[in-house]
């Protein structure tokens, strides 16, 4: 919105011409993000205390979590506007990449937002039935399939995609119902793997804030000729504004980090943790890197897989044996750790120290070929 309002005044005052820069809008975005959690964020928490929207803590968890009780739930409103009121700042609106980014936001946003209103205010259960949620998934990928078929933008490469470690390997699907299923695919893991990891204080909202860094980077790179020749990716003119809503991004990240470290005075809900999952998929798709997913976003593909593993070998062992068998104390993983005996901060950072190790993984994917 300023990118509009202010360029064309820089005639007039030629300081404006720093708007220009996606590195500047970048810069600010994140400022931005993180004060308006740190201004806005205490009054959320505030009228879900009032409101008394707290979380109802599941019996088969780990009994330690008991104290959690009562927490304030939905905090994902502050790392919604975070990310929103940056981008529609300092992005131009008129970037099919920043739209696309937006419109995922809201979309699981509002999916996660019924969810949490049934469990936390409804008090339901079970929230909002599991099949629900997928069509939500489902049908944000679908959407943003379809644009990359249609949308000029993508002209020659809509349904290409890259591969790690493989210099100049770009893997055409031809078809679009082999890629739109893709990206529905890819939107459905992403957004679930980081609803699994929301389970202890800080540990989504840190390891966002690690993936995000490294999309921004990528954002960048591949929005600019000269850094894509050289790294031999594929070139998407308009893509460096993504640097802008992945910076934002981040800032959100770390100002919700400011009141979810623990001991956690507001939890993101699946409000919070659909609509990051969702924006994390879509800059992975949009930017042609969905194959560098299982790298940048790599403890939250381990906390989901961990489930898929002790899923199936309970059922497995189950039919065979007649009684179900775990692999894991608890799954997701990070709750494996805790039954260890582990304290949760030391989980926390210890999942945050493996998550820096993957983005610095992610990086060297781009001369390793």
């Amino acid at each position: 919105m300023l990118y509009h309002l202010l360029l064309p005044l820089q005639e007039y005052f030629s300081a404006l011409n720093v708007i220009r820069y996606i590195s500047f809008r970048s810069a600010t975005a994140a400022i931005t993000a993180v004060l308006f959690s740190f201004f806005v964020g205490p009054w959320i928490i505030r009228k879900l205390h009032e409101k008394q929207i707290g979380e109802t803590i599941r019996q088969t968890g780990p009994k330690s979590h008991a104290a959690k009780a009562g927490t304030p739930t939905m905090g994902g409103l502050i790392i919604i506007g975070a990310i929103l009121v940056p981008t529609l700042l300092f992005g131009r609106l008129d970037n099919i990449y920043i739209q696309m980014m937006i419109v995922s936001v809201l979309w699981m946003g509002i999916v996660g937002f019924i969810d949490d209103y049934l469990k936390a205010v409804k008090k339901s259960k079970r929230g909002l039935i599991a099949r629900y949620k997928l069509l939500g998934q489902v049908s944000l990928g679908l959407v943003l399939g379809t644009v990359m078929m249609l949308h000029p933008e993508f002209e020659g490469v809509r349904t290409a995609t890259t591969l790690p470690f493989f210099k100049g390997m770009v893997i055409d699907f031809k078809a679009w119902w082999i890629y739109v299923p893709f990206v529905v695919f890819v939107i459905t893991a992403t957004s679930n793997s980081v609803n699994l990891s929301d389970g202890l204080d800080g540990l989504a909202a840190g390891l966002m804030g690690i993936a995000a860094l490294v999309f921004a980077g990528i954002a960048y790179i591949t929005g600019r000729a000269d850094f894509s020749q050289y790294l031999n990716i594929i070139y998407l003119p308009s893509a460096g504004e993504l640097t802008v809503f992945c910076a934002a991004l981040i800032g959100a990240s770390l100002g919700f980090l400011w009141f979810n470290a623990r001991p956690a005075e507001v939890f993101m809900g699946d409000t919070g943790s659909l609509a990051l999952g969702a924006a994390l998929g879509a800059v992975a798709v949009m930017l042609k890197k969905e194959f560098l997913l299982p790298f940048a976003a790599g403890v939250f593909i381990i906390e989901s897989i961990s489930v898929i593993i002790q899923v199936r070998y309970f059922r497995y062992t189950k039919k065979k044996y007649g009684e179900g068998r775990r692999i894991f104390k608890m799954a997701p993983i990070h709750h494996h750790f805790e039954l260890k005996g582990w304290d949760e901060n030391k989980i926390v950072i210890r999942f945050w120290i493996i998550g820096i190790l993957f983005a610095f993984l992610t990086f060297t994917t781009f001369k390793i070929r």
